[in-house]
């Protein structure tokens, strides 16, 4: 009607935070996606964090459409600029996470997950130093259901838990993949209430990951990561954005979260 394009419209009327949430509000789910993946990298080593977290929190289908979605808005593959961009245990990890074909369902088989935890334990509490590719292997190979049972019997056989394992084993960018992939196999929810509350508490707020979380969330499990955000940590999510942010950029997030009961 307006012979002009919406984006570009938005672009020129609005500024700051509120035009950053409103033109990836304005994308679809997967675009979104891939968007949050590039700016992290054209925003230098710093916001890798933001790649690491969207790869390795998505279902392999969302990982698909991900990836052809990359691929058609920026005219490069995501595992090409994953390659250059990244390097060490990270990079494998992320390269085997986007290519390996996993499934979806709620299927469990506790003899492979008391083998696994066998694994993990030798590849790292047991043996001096540790074996970052049976890690990788087994967080990118296994359903998310499958990764989240070898929890109990780590614990049942030596004491402690899989992720103390992995936070003492593994640093950096790495470790922070292989616990995205962890928690979010168990409770993605909680994951992201606890993303979000960090991002949150203390002196300012980060409102590049309030934003990237609340508009990549809302259309999947908003309402279960306000449950788990009350439960956690007595305060309701909408009560955290109210007082955090201010102006028409909060109204907005407001919004997209919609009532608090």
């Amino acid at each position: 009607m307006y012979s002009e394009d919406l984006l570009k419209r938005l672009k020129s009327e609005l500024s700051g935070k509120l035009e950053t949430a409103v033109l990836l509000w304005m994308l679809d789910l997967a675009e979104r996606d891939a968007t949050v993946i590039k700016q992290a990298f054209l925003s230098g080593v710093t916001n890798l964090f933001a790649a690491t977290e969207v790869i390795c929190s998505r279902t392999p289908s969302q990982i698909q459409l991900i990836k052809q979605n990359y691929h058609s808005k920026f005219g490069v593959l995501l595992e090409q600029d994953i390659a250059v961009l990244t390097s060490g245990d990270h990079k494998e990890l992320l390269l085997a996470y986007l290519s390996t074909h996993r499934h979806e369902g709620p299927e469990v088989d506790r003899e492979m997950a008391l083998k696994d935890a066998k694994t993990l334990f030798k590849a790292g509490e047991k043996k001096l130093g540790t074996d970052e590719k049976k890690f990788i292997r087994i967080f990118s190979e296994r359903s998310r259901a499958q990764l989240a049972a070898i929890s109990s019997p780590y614990h049942d056989m030596y004491g402690g838990s899989l992720k103390k394992a992995v936070k003492s084993e593994t640093s950096g960018e790495f470790e922070h993949g292989l616990l995205t992939i962890l928690k979010c196999s168990q409770n993605p929810a909680k994951y992201f209430a606890k993303v979000l509350h960090q991002a949150m508490k203390g002196l300012g707020t980060n409102d590049t990951t309030v934003i990237r979380v609340i508009v990549t969330r809302t259309e999947i499990d908003m309402h279960y990561i306000k449950a788990e955000y009350l439960r956690k940590y007595k305060k309701s999510l909408n009560d955290a954005v109210q007082s955090e942010t201010s102006g028409h950029y909060r109204t907005f997030l407001l919004s997209l979260l919609g009532p608090s009961h």
